[in-house]
C-alpha cells in the first residue's frame, strides 16, 4: 500500500525548496540585474563619442524631431516596472522596498526571454494620481511602462488615466498580462477536454483586477458572460450585490452581466456542475478543496493560480477528479504565469514602437501562446508552452506587432520577415549573453 503522507511529505518539501534557495541565492548576488555597456569602449576617446562632445549631436538631432530618440537612444528597447507594492505576488500590501526583488525578477524576465532592457521603479507613495503623475514624469526615459503588482481599485483607474494621456506602452500585468496566458490555457484545456468556448461553465474565485481582467479578455474571445460565476470574499457577484456599486465599479458591472442563472453563496456554490475554475485569489492551500473539485463537471479544468502557494495544491485538485490541472509555478506542469505573456507582447509593441497595447493585441498573443502549444502537441500536462520553449517569445512578438499595424497604433510599418527576425535576434542576444557571462565567470555559480 502507497505511504501518501510520505509522498504529500516529499511533494511538500519539493514545492517550499525555490523559496529556501531564493533566502539564500538573492543575498550572494546582491541582486538579480545590472547595467552592462552595448557600445564598444576601444579607447578612452570613444568617450568623446558617446559623450560629450560628440553626444552633442544627437541631442540637437531630438530637439529638432523628438521622434529621433527612438533612433538615438535606448527608449526604444526600454521598460519601467512601476509598483507602490501594496498587492505584490500573493504577499498583499508589504511596501516598495519589499516588493523590490519581485520588480527585479520581473526584470530579469524581460531582458532574458524577450530580450528587453527593463528598470524597477519602486514608487514610494500610495495614492494612485501621485503615481500616474510619476509614471508621466518619467516617460521620456522609457518606450513602456509595465505596472506591477498596486492593489484595486486603483489599479483600474492608474491604468485608464494613463493608456488615455500617455503615448508610450502602458500595461498592468496583473491585469493584461494574466488575462492573455490565461486565455491562451483556457483555449487548449477545453479544446482537449472536448468542451467549447461559448458553452462553457465557467467559476471565477477572486474578483480583483486579474479575474476581472481574465473575464474581459475570454468574453471577447468567445465565452458567455452568463457562464462566468465570480467569487469576492463576500461570496458570489449577483445582480443583487449592491455593495459594490459605489466603491467597486468594475466588479459591479461584472456582478450585472454575469452569472446568467443568478447564483448565491460562496466558492463551492459557484464551482458546483463548473467546467472551468479559475482561481485568482489569495495564497493556498485549501482555498479551494478536494470537495468543491469533486463538485465540478466530469473532465473538470482547474487553474489554481494564486502564487506563491496555489489555492489547492496540483495532486489533491487530481486527486479529487480534476482532469487538467495548471498552478502559476514553474515547478509544477502547466504554468500558467505572465511570464509567458510579457516579454513576448513588450517585444512587439517596442519593435513597431506602438502608442498603446490594445485587448486585441492580447488576444492576438494568446491566440499564438496556445498554436504554439498545439503546434508541439497538446497534453493534458501541457496545455501552454513551457518558459524554455523561448520560440513561443518571437511569434508572439510577431502577432502583436501585426495587429498593432493593423490597427493603426504603432509608429512605424515592418514588413512580418522583418518583425520576426528582429524579434528573435533580439531574444537569442540576451540569452546568449547571459550563457556567456557565466562561461566566462562574470557571473558566479550559486552557492552549494
Amino acid at each position: 500500500m502507497k505511504d501518501t503522507g510520505k509522498a504529500d511529505e516529499e511533494r511538500l518539501k519539493k514545492a517550499y525548496e525555490p523559496a529556501r534557495l531564493a533566502m539564500k541565492y538573492h543575498p550572494f548576488y546582491g541582486g538579480k540585474i545590472e547595467i552592462v555597456p552595448k557600445c564598444p569602449v576601444r579607447d578612452f576617446q570613444d568617450f568623446a563619442i558617446w559623450y560629450t562632445p560628440g553626444v552633442a549631436e544627437p541631442c540637437r538631432d531630438i530637439q529638432k524631431n523628438p521622434e529621433q530618440v527612438y533612433n538615438h537612444t535606448s527608449k526604444w528597447n526600454t521598460v519601467a516596472v512601476v509598483t507602490d507594492g501594496t498587492r505584490v505576488l500573493g504577499l498583499g500590501d508589504i511596501g516598495p522596498e519589499a516588493g523590490l526583488p519581485v520588480m527585479e525578477g520581473k526584470a530579469l524576465l524581460f531582458k532574458y526571454l524577450g530580450g528587453v532592457d527593463a528598470v524597477p521603479i519602486c514608487l514610494n507613495t500610495k495614492d494612485p494620481n501621485e503615481i500616474i503623475q510619476a509614471v508621466k514624469w518619467i516617460t521620456p526615459s522609457f518606450g513602456g511602462i509595465n505596472l506591477e503588482d498596486i492593489s484595486q481599485p486603483k489599479c483600474f483607474t492608474i491604468l485608464d488615466e494613463l493608456r488615455k494621456d500617455v503615448e508610450i506602452p502602458v500595461w498592468h500585468d496583473d491585469q493584461q498580462g494574466t488575462a492573455t496566458i490565461v486565455t491562451a490555457g483556457v483555449i487548449n484545456a477545453l479544446k482537449i477536454v472536448g468542451k467549447k468556448m461559448n458553452q462553457a461553465s465557467i467559476a471565477m474565485i477572486g474578483a480583483g483586477a486579474a479575474n476581472i481582467s481574465i473575464a474581459r479578455v475570454l468574453v471577447a474571445t468567445g465565452v458567455d458572460v452568463r457562464n462566468i460565476i465570480m467569487v469576492d470574499s463576500k461570496g458570489i457577484l449577483h445582480s443583487g450585490r449592491t455593495d459594490l456599486e459605489e466603491k467597486f465599479p468594475e466588479k459591479w458591472a461584472m456582478a450585472k452581466q454575469s452569472n446568467g442563472e443568478g447564483k448565491t453563496g460562496g466558492i463551492k456554490e459557484a464551482m458546483k456542475g463548473a467546467d472551468l475554475v479559475i482561481g485568482a485569489s489569495r495564497p493556498g492551500p485549501d482555498v479551494i478543496t478536494k470537495d468543491m473539485v469533486k463538485g465540478m463537471a466530469d473532465d473538470a479544468v482547474v487553474f489554481a493560480t494564486a502564487n506563491p502557494i496555489p489555492e489547492i495544491w496540483p495532486w489533491d485538485a487530481k486527486e479529487a477528479g480534476a482532469r487538467i490541472v495548471a498552478t502559476g509555478r514553474s515547478d509544477f506542469p502547466n504554468q500558467i504565469n505572465n511570464s509567458l505573456g510579457f516579454p513576448g507582447i513588450f517585444r512587439g509593441a517596442l519593435d513597431v514602437r506602438a502608442k498603446t497595447i490594445t485587448d486585441e493585441m492580447c488576444i492576438a498573443a494568446a491566440l499564438e501562446i496556445a498554436k504554439t502549444a498545439e503546434d508541439k502537441g497538446l497534453r493534458e500536462d501541457c496545455i501552454v508552452p513551457t518558459m524554455d520553449e523561448w520560440e513561443v517569445f518571437p511569434r508572439e512578438a510577431l502577432a502583436v506587432g501585426m495587429k498593432a499595424m493593423e490597427q493603426g497604433v504603432a509608429r512605424i510599418r515592418v514588413s512580418r520577415s522583418d518583425l520576426y527576425d528582429t524579434a528573435e535576434g533580439m531574444i537569442r542576444r540576451a540569452r546568449g549573453m547571459t550563457q556567456l557571462l557565466m562561461k566566462k565567470g562574470c557571473i558566479k555559480p550559486p552557492p552549494v
